[in-house]
């Protein structure tokens, strides 16, 4: 995928994880019964007058191609693009209006599925392949549109389908799956007057958090960026974090860090010991496994740079339990992490107070506030292994 579908990250691993349980239960017979597409239904419950604009856009798996599928789930690859960018065609679905519902076809994609109000967003390819929306860009030309996004792998696996707010959060909606027996998971949906609290929370809290609130000329909330975003853009100070960071630090300068990043695997621990500008991790044989530079912010908030996590069976799970430790401003509560206990997030005054409030907000208490806020299970993802519907539900932004 091109460098805007970041947030992936975290889908891809929590499908990783779940292909790996469903072999091990031996779903053969579910896993065998998914179809080429199935049906996604959107229904429209947001009260709002707009026409939407639904996009389903993706990598099909069989073939890694990237692309777009229409209504049908008929896969349509993008064309060759070119330097600088030309127009993408136009892979709009005309959407349900407010109180109706629209169903597709989803195909087995790993993807994404846009919907904006009111006006169509701006597609444009690269050499590369699709340049994606970045509104952190004052110059996107979706800058004032107001959209949002939903993430999704559909293989022969089953559906994982989740909403995320790693990139910003906007438009109100949820997402579900519906089981054989008719049962229905969903997840993402806000409690009632939880839009206008999460930008309310934002506007209060000091240190420049009201600086990721974008608005369109005539004063319009459209969206709040992602504090790794605003980082970025200039819109939160670069420094946010520090004091934290200056106070883990210390800390683990004389003690030691105890990470077991796989819950199925108890026995399996590093230990992480702050000498100078480092963190360096052991084995139970006093190996250096792994070190890390002090992050600055922008490598929490974003889960990468100084706390990159490749898909290996060390670094990378060690980097996603500090990410977590680091935004949920949990490191310094004991020795032992990750600490996958709710009640104790964001209690420090020095935290994502971006992610707190989504999560505050949420009827689940479940979100994608950051890229690796599925340690300790508690992202806003579903999934069935033999899956009959895929739902999205526009929500009110009351």
């Amino acid at each position: 995928m091109p460098a805007p579908w970041k947030s992936l990250a975290s889908l891809t691993a929590a499908l990783a994880l779940a292909a790996g349980l469903t072999t091990v239960v031996g779903e053969t017979a579910a896993e065998a019964a998914v179809p080429a597409t199935i049906p996604l239904t959107i229904k429209n419950d947001s009260a709002r007058g707009d026409q939407v604009y639904i996009y389903n856009l993706g990598t099909e798996l069989s073939t890694g191609r990237q692309g777009w599928a229409d209504a049908n789930g008929t896969f349509h690859p993008w064309p060759a693009g070119g330097n600088p960018p030309t127009p993408a065609p136009d892979a709009s679905i005309t959407g349900p209006r407010s109180g109706q519902s629209t169903t597709i076809r989803m195909p087995k994609f790993s993807g994404r599925v846009y919907f904006s109000y009111g006006q169509k967003l701006d597609f444009r390819v690269t050499t590369g392949g699709l340049v994606q929306p970045a509104v952190q860009n004052p110059n996107d030309p979706n800058r004032n549109i107001l959209f949002n996004w939903t993430e999704y792998t559909l293989n022969d696996a089953g559906l994982w389908i989740n909403s995320t707010q790693v990139d910003m959060f906007s438009a109100p909606y949820s997402v579900g799956v519906k089981a054989p027996g008719g049962t229905v998971k969903t997840t993402g949906r806000l409690k009632p007057g939880g839009y206008n609290a999460v930008f309310t929370a934002l506007r209060n809290q000091p240190g420049g958090w009201s600086g990721l609130i974008q608005t369109r000329p005539d004063g319009t909330v459209l969206r709040a960026l992602s504090p790794g975003h605003g980082v970025g853009a200039g819109a939160l100070p670069p420094g946010t974090l520090n004091d934290y960071v200056n106070r883990v630090w210390s800390r683990y300068s004389s003690s030691t860090l105890t990470v077991t990043p796989f819950a199925h695997e108890p026995n399996t621990k590093y230990y992480g010991r702050v000498s100078g500008n480092v963190m360096n991790f052991t084995n139970s044989a006093g190996a250096v496994v792994t070190s890390f530079q002090k992050p600055d912010s922008d490598s929490i908030f974003g889960c990468y740079k100084h706390l990159d996590a490749p898909n290996d069976l060390v670094r990378g799970p060690i980097s996603r339990t500090l990410c977590a430790g680091f935004n949920r401003s949990t490191l310094l509560n004991g020795a032992n992490h990750p600490d996958n206990n709710a009640a104790n997030f964001y209690k420090d005054a020095v935290t994502n107070h971006y992610s707190c409030a989504i999560h505050a907000q949420m009827v689940d208490g479940k979100a994608y506030g950051f890229a690796f806020d599925d340690v300790g299970a508690h992202e806003s993802l579903v999934h069935d292994g033999n899956p009959q519907e895929a739902l999205i539900t526009l929500d009110r932004f009351n």
